[in-house]
């Protein structure tokens, strides 16, 4: 069982940027494919970003809407995973979940995701 941890979130201004953190209870956290999804009021959880375990090479991946002013990181030493958010529009307001998948695979479907957090708010005002 992964437990994860999200922190980070908060109020902004339009364009200003927030960093997000995501804290994991595995030891084998380098060998997860680490995923951050957002939830706005009314909508289904969307994809935003993803990094691939060591073992798969780092590889990330970006929805079209945050590409260019997202960027996702980790730190195995540390079991945590990062989204660096910058630009911030009042679009991107949405409750950010952290999560985890043991098994490599490109995939933005968060039902094929193992592990979740509990999430924090981001609200971004105009």
């Amino acid at each position: 069982q992964v437990h994860l941890v999200e922190s980070g979130g908060g109020l902004v201004q339009a364009g200003d940027s927030l960093r997000l953190s995501c804290a994991a209870s595995e030891r084998t956290f380098s060998s997860y494919t680490m995923g951050w999804f957002r939830q706005a009021p009314g909508k289904e959880r969307e994809f935003v970003a993803l990094m691939s375990g060591r073992m798969s090479g780092g590889l990330t991946y970006y929805a079209d809407s945050v590409k260019g002013r997202f960027t996702i990181s980790r730190d195995n030493a540390k079991n945590a995973v990062y989204l660096q958010m910058n630009g911030l529009k009042p679009e991107d307001t949405a409750i950010y979940y952290c999560a985890a998948r043991l098994i490599w695979r490109l995939t933005t479907n968060p039902n094929e995701y193992d592990y979740w957090g509990q999430g924090t708010q981001v609200t971004v005002s105009s």
